[in-house]
């Protein structure tokens, strides 16, 4: 979104209708390309089976294999070096005083500021910080909080975590604040370090996650800049699942035994949660359309979420009745990775402004829970 020229007074009569005024979006520098990534990966493996050999020995990793299960060609990292060794293979982010902003907080700050900057706002005109994301970096105090603090921001904060839709499900939160006039202006930050939850040495999905942060900043139409997106309208969902898990928490601890295994980080039955994922989040956005008087078919762009090349097709192609363009359905999974609730906001952030005042779309994230948000907005200005 352009920077607006001209902020409108924030003592305006309030409308009670939701916008996005701007989003904000924070890269990590370093990037794993799948070259550097199976090179690492299969030296690990190498190393394994010489010192297992009477193991059954694991697989090598491939370029092709890693492109044609998910359409990942990078990723976006932290923390780069200690990834790709062999010995290491995990991110290594050292911990930081009680006195200093927190690595999370850090980059969620950054997106943050970008996102106030592009609409012309100022921290002190902030009502709420909600951090949704779907892991945190402590129990407490709370991320949305030390971001709150970092940005000079009054009201309040509080983080929240739906898995891979806590981004969708921040806006509605936000939306409904504005929609009951509680807040005029609030923040939605998700700073996700997924290479931390990522079991690198697991052939079956060592290739998917990267790191980002992103921010939405959603307002009352009476205080956002000229040119800005209407939200029509939300809907969210949730359907338990075990087929996406991560058994990490603070009660490990009480069960000394399974510390440590696999299941403490990422895991997934990937077949599964195709099965099972695409026909309910189509079914769920040609739902809430009809229920907004949308023709999902005239949707001029769907930012869905960026977990699986094969998902967001088989997805658009349901909505839409034709499979989609790379104009209609844009992809940043290919550099990327799967960023968890980031991945639809950094499609957003990177492809809306040439679009027409007018056009529709939609923002839609699913994931783990299995959790699903459906975002219908219109261009205005």
């Amino acid at each position: 979104m352009q920077e607006s020229q001209q902020t409108p007074a924030l003592t305006a009569e309030l409308t009670g209708r939701p916008v996005i005024s701007a989003t904000g979006l924070f890269t990590p520098p370093e990037s794993i390309t799948n070259e550097e990534l199976v090179a690492s990966f299969n030296a690990f493996v190498d190393r394994h089976n010489a010192a297992n050999p009477d193991a059954e020995p694991l697989a090598h990793s491939s370029v092709e294999f890693i492109e044609k299960a998910s359409g990942i060609k990078a990723r976006h990292v932290m923390s780069k070096a200690p990834i790709l060794d062999p010995e290491i293979m995990c991110p290594r982010l050292p911990e930081r005083a009680n006195d200093e902003i927190s690595v999370m907080a850090e980059i969620g700050v950054a997106a943050a500021r970008q996102a106030l900057e592009r609409a012309g706002r100022r921290p002190e005109d902030v009502d709420a910080v909600l951090c949704a994301a779907s892991n945190m970096q402590r129990a407490y105090p709370a991320m949305a909080i030390e971001i709150q603090q970092a940005l000079g921001i009054e009201g309040f904060g509080f983080d929240m975590n739906v898995a891979c839709s806590s981004a969708t499900f921040g806006i509605q939160t936000a939306a409904d604040y504005v929609r009951s006039g509680n807040a005029r202006s609030v923040l939605v930050v998700s700073p996700e370090i997924t290479s931390g939850h990522l079991n690198w040495r697991d052939r079956d999905s060592h290739f998917i996650f990267g790191d980002v942060a992103t921010a939405v900043l959603v307002e009352d139409a009476a205080i956002a800049p000229a040119q800005h997106w209407e939200i029509l309208g939300t809907k969210l969902k949730t359907v338990f699942s075990n087929n996406i898990r991560n058994n990490f928490g603070f009660l490990n601890r009480a069960a000394p035994e399974g510390e440590g295994m696999p299941d403490k980080l990422f895991v997934q039955e990937g077949r599964k949660v195709f099965k099972e994922v695409v026909p309910m989040v189509a079914q769920m956005i040609i739902d809430e359309a009809a229920r907004l008087g949308i023709d999902p078919a005239g949707l001029r762009r769907l930012w869905l979420h960026q977990a699986n090349a094969g998902m967001n097709r088989l997805i658009a192609q349901r909505v839409l009745g034709h499979e989609a363009s790379d104009d209609e359905s844009p992809t940043v999974l290919d550099t990327y990775g799967n960023t968890s609730s980031a991945g639809s906001i950094i499609a957003f952030h990177q492809h809306n402004e040439e679009l027409d005042p007018g056009d529709t779309g939609l923002i839609c994230s699913f994931g783990a829970g299995y959790s699903a948000g459906t975002v219908f907005v219109r261009k205005v200005g």
